[in-house]
Order: structure tokens, then sequence, then C-alpha cells
């Protein structure tokens, strides 16, 4: 039996500056939780050379710790900055549940998309409710990490920028419960990473929307034109 065709739209959703945030985002997780783990569980090495290269060994790693926390402050507030100026599916607003539409859309996807008790056509060409509100969640862990971490940071430097958190660790009621609240937002990366990798391939394979290629290229598909932009040129529809 044939299978009916589907005509799809192209909408370009993930504007440059939104992938580039995304990956950089993605390499400095991956290189700060592989860190920060050796910096909380060192590992012991063996060695019976002058190499100096392996004596500092345990320097390196608290260095690219340390390089890759101010790639990913300054990667954060890019992006916080993009959320103000970026196109639609990037807006700042989407992230918080405001309204009563947008705490309805939320049901719809828990109801439709992850429980699936109900059948209700929920297509979104950006991230849909429930998404957008994970991702305001991380972005919390994203400023817990950042202040928690620089807070241990400024114990040991004396530079003007490490200086500013001087009150996080008096504020928080100790370096040690710094430490164990900066080791959790760690593992609630590790956890999320994850699910969203799932996830991701799930949907990719299941909705057919370029969700994987979307990340690389900017470009989703959507099989209904109203979520092209007012301003946006309607493109030639593609066949699935």
């Amino acid at each position: 039996m044939r299978k009916k065709e589907i005509a799809l739209f192209r909408v370009y959703v993930w504007e440059r500056p939104v992938r580039i945030y995304h990956w950089l985002n993605a390499l400095c997780i991956v290189v700060l939780c592989i860190t920060g783990y050796l910096i909380g569980n060192p590992i012991v090495l063996q060695h019976g050379g002058n190499d100096a290269s392996m004596l500092y060994f345990f320097g390196w790693i608290r260095f690219i710790h340390f390089a890759a926390a101010y790639v990913f402050l300054i990667n954060f507030i890019v992006r916080i900055y993009w959320g103000f100026v970026g196109n639609q599916y990037s807006d700042w607003k989407n992230y918080f549940p405001y309204s009563k539409k947008h705490f309805q859309n939320m049901w719809d996807v828990l109801m439709v998309d992850i429980l699936m008790i109900k059948k209700k056509d929920i297509e979104t060409a950006g991230h849909n409710a429930v998404a957008n509100f994970t991702y305001f969640l991380t972005f919390l862990a994203f400023l817990l990490s950042v202040v928690t971490g620089f807070g241990m940071y400024s114990a040991m430097s004396d530079n003007w920028f490490s200086s500013l958190f001087h009150w996080v660790i008096p504020f928080f009621g100790g370096d040690l419960i710094l430490r164990m609240i900066h080791h959790v937002t760690m593992w609630f990366f590790v956890v999320f990473t994850i699910f969203h990798v799932y996830l991701v391939f799930y949907h990719d394979y299941v909705d057919g929307s370029g969700v994987l290629s979307s990340m690389a290229g900017g470009w989703k598909f959507v099989t209904k034109d109203k979520f092209l932009r007012k301003n946006q040129k309607k493109p030639e529809p593609a066949k699935k």
C-alpha cells in the first residue's frame, strides 16, 4: 500500500548564534564535568621520573577547568543577550510559563508526548512548552553552577573578576556546602545530557522534522505553514 505523501515546509528556526551557543555549551559541559570529577576525585599517578609535565598533571586539570568555566560564562551571557534580539524561537519569553495558554501547552505536551494519554496535534517548529520550561531550569542550573564555581575560585585568586564572588562562600554557609552544591549541579548536567540526547534522537526518528540536523543547519520541517514567520517568504514544500 502506498504511503500518503505529506507536504512539509522548511522553517529557519535556530539562528547561527544559537547553534554556536549550543555546541560550545555542550563542549564546555563535557570538559567541566570531566575535569570537575577529577578535581573532586583526584587520581594517583605513580611516576618514577622527573618529568615536570607529569608532576603538574593536576595543575593542568585545574587550569582547563577554570578556562572552560570562563568560556561557559561568556557563552551563557551571549545566549541571554540573544534571547532579547534573536528570532521568535530564541525569545526569552518562550522559557517562562507566564500565561494560561503556556500552561495549557505544557499540559498538552505532558498528556500527549510524555504520558501518551491523549491524541492531539501539538506540532511546534521550535521547542514545545515543556522543553522550554526544562531549558529554563537548566539556565537556573547554569547560574547556580557559575556562582558556586567562581565562589570557590575567589578563595584562591586575587584578580578583579573573582573578587566579585567573595560573598558567595559566607552566603552559602561555608566552603564545604558550596562544594557539595557545585558537585550536585555537575550531576544535574550529566543526567540532563543523557535525557536530552535520547529525546533528540527519539523525536528525530518519530517526527521526521529534522530535530538533529536543525542544530547544524538551523532548518526544521513542519506540516503547517502557520509556523512560518509573517515576514518570511513561503518556501517550496518538500515531500515526505
